[in-house]
């Protein structure tokens, strides 16, 4: 059986906030709310600040405090907590199954050419 998933995860709107984050790396929240204001013009520097500083209590963001302007950066990489989150999902929805859960993306969820993309990887084509 399938590893117990991680205790903290992150919600969705922090996986918004790490999805900015990974690019740039490390940054200063202003840095982080220019950033995110390219898609979301609403967002503002109080709601991105907040919601660091949550994600640092959380553990999901490390903190360097030796600058004025404090500088977070993921406290995992993006492989790391994405490897993470598809191990729980396997474990919670699909009973621990890596093949159920590729064959429930397949079914309905791939286009036609990612399809071909996936055979070619599958057959050693394309690396």
């Amino acid at each position: 059986m399938t590893e117990a998933p991680p205790a903290t995860r992150p919600t969705p709107a922090e996986l918004e906030l790490l999805r900015v984050l990974w690019p740039i790396g490390p940054a200063s929240v202003r840095q982080v709310h220019q950033a995110m204001q390219e898609d979301r013009a609403d967002v503002t520097y109080a709601s991105v600040l907040r919601q660091m500083q949550i994600m640092h209590a959380k553990g999901l963001l490390t903190r360097d405090e030796s600058e004025r302007a404090h500088v977070y950066a993921p406290a995992q990489s993006q492989n790391k907590l994405q490897t993470s989150l598809l191990k729980e999902l396997i474990y919670k929805a699909f009973s621990g199954s890596g093949k159920a859960l590729v064959m429930a993306a397949l079914h309905k969820h791939v286009s036609q050419e990612e399809r071909e993309e996936i055979r070619k990887f599958l057959h050693g084509d394309e690396r």
